[in-house]
C-alpha cells in the first residue's frame, strides 16, 4: 500500500526493480502495453503508477 512518504509513480527501471525483473523486459512489456499503469508522459518518458502496479499485483485489476 502507498504511503504518504512514497512517491506516486515509477520510472521503468523502478517498477523493474520492484517486480524482481530487468530493466530491458520492462521496458519490453511497457512498449507492447502489457506493464499495469505504464503511462507515456513525454515523447521518451514513461512512468508507472505504484497505485494501478499494486492492486495489478494483488489481483485487483486487469491490465486494460
Amino acid at each position: 500500500m502507498v504511503d504518504s512518504n512514497q512517491r506516486l509513480t515509477l520510472s521503468i527501471p523502478e517498477a523493474a526493480a520492484e517486480l524482481g525483473i530487468s530493466k530491458t523486459l520492462a521496458y519490453s512489456l511497457a512498449r507492447q502495453g502489457k506493464l499495469p499503469g505504464c503511462l507515456k508522459v513525454s515523447r521518451k518518458r514513461l512512468i508507472v503508477s505504484r497505485f494501478q502496479l499494486e492492486a495489478y499485483l494483488r489481483g485487483e485489476a486487469k491490465n486494460d
